[in-house]
């Protein structure tokens, strides 16, 4: 049995080591003790409870409890808590023991505060591992940007809220966005070889892209380097777009950055035909054949099984 601390952690990495972290802890079944969203969508802020303003404190203390550390971005949400801490010395215990101290601290003073036995979070806690160039700036940017999601999901839940069992085609998929889009008259399959020469791949991007700009929605399961790269060139036009994704959606699912934004305005449907998995798989051939069977049935003007 795996103990909820361990719960997606990197099994082959020295958590005591020098690098960057990004940190999640949520709240115990998501109540918003920490704060409440103000300003609407214009000036979306976190307004701090007196819990959130304790947690907030208890994260400040962190390196004056462990030498060596430095905390870069943070933010405290209604129901949950980011977190940047970047191990600039190696330590003696490792990254689950700094945040656990950080929960057992704040906990403490909660439970005096509320002059009961509550828990304040949720077991475990999330880390991703910052190595690569260009993951830090997209963390703090995503950390900062967090009271505008909230406040954007809130302005449109319809959008966001995770659907297990849509029917296309006589198949069943999780879904999440613009369900209109399956109606559009038009959609256009984005299926591009892997050897596809740039020429052609430029040429193809074109033409998907100009039928977008005219109204057709495309549809792709971005399995090729060519097939991302269209579907980035349409979100980043802001065309409408269907993804047909391999890994399906966790419960409380929160869609990256620019399928957030393209989410929210209505231009994006995300499909996944298989439940949610969280180990790194390659998909298999016939997984591929399958997406694709998948964009070329949904490219048909009516949704019937």
């Amino acid at each position: 049995m795996i103990n909820n601390h361990m719960l997606k952690r990197k099994l082959d990495w020295d958590y005591r080591q020098r690098c960057i972290y990004m940190t999640t802890v949520t709240v115990e079944k998501r109540r918003p003790l920490l704060g409440q969203l103000t300003g609407g969508l214009d000036t979306p802020a976190v307004e701090l409870s007196d819990v959130g303003v304790m947690v907030a404190q208890c994260w400040q203390e962190i390196p004056s409890r462990f030498p060596g550390i430095s905390l870069l971005e943070w933010q405290v949400m209604p129901d949950h808590f980011h977190g940047i801490i970047f191990v600039q010395v190696p330590q003696e215990k490792p990254l689950g023991a700094i945040v656990g101290a950080f929960k057992a601290h704040s906990t403490s003073l909660y439970r005096a505060g509320a002059r009961q036995e509550a828990h304040l979070w949720s077991p475990g806690y999330q880390d991703t591992i910052l190595l690569h160039r260009g993951q830090l700036a997209n963390m703090r940017a995503y950390i900062q940007d967090n009271p505008r999601r909230l406040a954007v999901k809130r302005a449109h839940p319809e959008l966001f809220r995770i659907i297990r069992d849509l029917s296309v085609y006589g198949h069943i998929f999780a879904a999440i966005g613009n369900h209109f889009l399956l109606d559009a008259p038009v959609k256009r399959q984005v299926q591009i070889s892997r050897s596809v020469p740039p020429d052609a791949l430029a040429a193809a991007e074109a033409d998907l892209l100009a039928a977008a700009q005219h109204g057709a929605v495309l549809v792709s399961p971005c399995i090729s380097a060519g097939e991302k790269q269209i579907a980035r060139a349409a979100l980043q036009a802001a065309l409408p777009l269907i993804v047909i994704l391999e890994n399906g959606f966790p419960p409380l699912y929160k869609p990256p950055k620019s399928y957030f934004d393209a989410c929210a305005a209505g231009r994006l449907l995300m499909l996944a035909p298989w439940p949610h998995h969280t180990d790194r798989r390659s998909l298999t051939r016939e997984q591929c054949l399958t997406l694709n069977r998948f964009a070329e049935q949904i490219t048909q003007t009516d949704n019937t099984p």
